[in-house]
């Protein structure tokens, strides 16, 4: 018992601390909201005493700034690309054969039994895409390839010969549907 009772007392002085604080936030509270009476001045808290030996306490170091991560730069223009990992993919190759003459991508993206394996090419900005190894089912079934270090001997459903259909427009693509109106 003696017990919990010294530790109930040991903090009396902070607690009325506390509740004088906040009895004084609730009087100037109270005096913005009427103005006519003069507020009661809080009672003078003694400052603490600096060490008598002043030297030999060392300085504080300065603080810090929170870290923040790098933002991303986005590029405004092609970077030429370099790579000694060239070569010529196949239908059917795994995903395992690719990266072994192409290296690991720079990003795979999964859906359902499809994967999609991009790599850089030079012309990201400029063609709209990375180089993209198409798999299904852990074999590929398509490539769209812009890089010259890169080869696909099956056929691409976008050949590098093929431009983009008509010119660019400001809006995006629109689907206009026409009805059958045959009476």
């Amino acid at each position: 018992m003696c017990a919990l009772l010294t530790i109930a007392t040991s903090g009396c002085k902070q607690i009325t601390e506390q509740v004088q604080k906040i009895k004084d936030k609730i009087a100037a509270a109270r005096q913005r909201v009427r103005p006519g009476q003069p507020a009661q001045p809080a009672p003078a808290t003694p400052q603490p005493v600096p060490p008598k030996d002043i030297a030999a306490t060392p300085p504080e170091a300065p603080k810090k700034p929170a870290r923040q991560a790098p933002a991303v730069p986005l590029p405004a223009r092609d970077v030429p690309y370099e790579s000694p990992d060239t070569g010529t993919i196949a239908p059917d190759m795994s995903e395992r054969d690719v990266y072994s003459l192409w290296g690991p991508p720079i990003a795979v993206r999964r859906q359902g039994d499809m994967t999609f394996l991009y790599y850089r090419n030079g012309c990201e900005f400029t063609c709209g895409t990375e180089d993209v190894v198409f798999l299904q089912n852990g074999k590929v079934v398509d490539a769209v390839l812009r890089w010259p270090g890169h080869g696909y001997s099956g056929q691409s459903s976008s050949p590098f010969a093929t431009p983009p259909h008509g010119p660019a427009r400001p809006g995006g693509d629109t689907l206009t549907v026409k009805s059958s109106s045959t009476p």
